[in-house]
């Protein structure tokens, strides 16, 4: 984030937190998609994620006060999307698997073989994050899908680098055992 658009961000949060409503709905409107990605790719179901990013966003108005910006707002937003997540997980039985259906294709224009493939790929990395446990799996979205360091995990999630490095590494390890033999039977098939 340039220096600008931090400062911006930072008047924003000043603004919201002395009730303004209209710079509450820029932050929303700024990270809506990015909170929306990391909670589904913690659920795995569309409609679920929007709820819960919903969710996450009142908590966030609610809790505005308490915000301290010696972290990004980001991050803090990050923990309290990732605990309505967490918490919708827990009260649901299971995950949706047509919400696999809605993973976006890529946005080259491979051909309609690639497309496929890419496609199954997807699916299959999809299934197999879903498989981690919560503590793993949000770290390794954190990390992997949204690009936060090692430091910014362990802010948002407020839990020791160590713990954060362990995680991921146990959730990189799970997910090469789970699908390497599964990308080497589609290279085998696919020739």
């Amino acid at each position: 984030m340039s220096a600008n658009s931090s400062e911006v961000e930072t008047s924003l949060v000043s603004r919201a937190q002395h009730g303004d409503r209209s710079a509450y709905g820029e932050l929303v409107r700024r990270y809506h998609a990015s909170v929306i990605h990391v909670v589904y790719r913690l659920c795995g179901d569309a409609h679920l994620a929007e709820d819960a990013a919903q969710e996450a966003f009142i908590r966030g108005w609610q809790h505005l006060p308490s915000y301290h910006p010696h972290s990004p707002f980001r991050n803090w937003l990050y923990q309290i999307a990732v605990n309505v997540a967490l918490d919708t997980l827990r009260k649901e039985t299971k995950v949706s698997p047509k919400a696999l259906d809605d993973l976006p294709l890529a946005t080259s224009d491979p051909s309609p073989e690639t497309a496929v493939i890419q496609a199954e790929r997807r699916s299959l990395v999809q299934k197999a994050i879903l498989t981690l446990p919560p503590s793993s799996r949000v770290v390794l979205v954190l990390r992997e899908y949204e690009g936060l360091s090692y430091q910014e995990i362990a802010s948002a999630l407020e839990i020791p680098i160590g713990t954060v490095m362990s995680r991921l590494n146990f959730g990189r390890s799970r997910l090469k055992e789970i699908l390497a033999p599964q990308f080497l039977s589609m290279e085998v098939e696919n020739g």
